[in-house]
């Protein structure tokens, strides 16, 4: 008997389909991520305009027939298709819409992979930290028994675990690098591909003016709070998400944007509240 499957809760996903001899080669010109490297694993990737600013951030795979998979969120579909496929001219690259196709289970919080069902395509993925799988199952596939954590569990969860997510701490038009994408979703070894130029003098230069920081706050915080400092006219930088359950001392864990005024501050008040947030590091 299979034990109840340990996921993040389920949200529809768009997926893109790239096959075809050019479709490599075309890819890794529009995504930071190299594409040739995926072998058995999901990996993130940002879509960035020619001045490095991001416009999507997606996680992409080997799929069905040698395909590569795109992945984001649903409501971000037609945006995200319009993008990868508008530099498509002379390639030879067919481009399917699988969103109605498959449904992804992300696995958490297992060494193991999980097991395999009929069709299902079985990928390593750190979306929501490590020991993640991301199973994709085909759409008409009777699911295996699932114990999904709850929103507040995977939210406490990801915020502990310093990702960040879209329409919270990623938003389009900000720089990667603020959000420490460079970690694990941007190449600075593969060829070029639209924005290289602008994200590799960052990386050169080695400034940001704000960084994606990890705070413990007090239990009154909320997203959309600003961080005070008392030596400067403008606010030092803003919470974008906290954690719904607090630690065992009270405070709750965030994340939030750190202005480089303040880089090294240990700690900041919120502004217009009794309540202050402690640095815990750089994301």
């Amino acid at each position: 008997m299979i034990a109840p499957i340990r996921c993040l809760p389920r949200q529809p996903q768009c997926l893109l389909a790239f096959s075809g001899p050019d479709a490599t080669r075309y890819l890794n010109g529009q995504l930071t991520q190299d594409v040739r490297d995926l072998g058995d694993r999901s990996l993130a990737s940002c879509v960035t305009d020619a001045k490095g600013r991001l416009q999507a951030f997606v996680h992409l795979c080997r799929g069905a027939d040698d395909a590569i998979w795109i992945n984001g969120p649903a409501d971000r579909a037609e945006e995200l298709e319009a993008r990868l496929t508008r530099y498509l001219i002379a390639d030879d690259v067919d481009v399917t819409d699988l969103s109605d196709q498959w449904q992804l289970i992300h696995v958490v919080d297992s060494i193991e992979p999980p097991p395999e069902f009929p069709g299902s395509i079985i990928r390593r993925s750190e979306r929501s930290g490590p020991d993640g799988w991301d199973l994709w199952l085909p759409q008409k596939t009777a699911l295996p028994e699932l114990h999904p954590l709850s929103h507040a569990e995977a939210e406490t969860r990801r915020i502990m675990a310093r990702i960040p997510a879209w329409g919270a701490e990623l938003t389009a038009g900000m720089l990667p690098p603020e959000a420490a994408l460079d970690r694990n979703a941007i190449s600075y070894h593969k060829g070029c591909y639209i924005g290289q130029e602008v994200l590799s003098r960052i990386k050169s230069a080695g400034r940001l003016n704000r960084k994606l920081t990890a705070f413990l706050v007090d239990s009154d915080a909320a997203a959309g709070d600003l961080l005070g400092n008392l030596e400067a006219s403008r606010p030092a930088g803003s919470l974008t998400s906290v954690a719904p359950w607090p630690n065992e001392s009270g405070t709750h864990a965030a994340l939030g944007y750190l202005d480089k005024s303040a880089f090294d501050a240990v700690e900041l008040p919120l502004v217009g509240k009794s309540g202050r947030a402690r640095v815990i590091g750089f994301v």
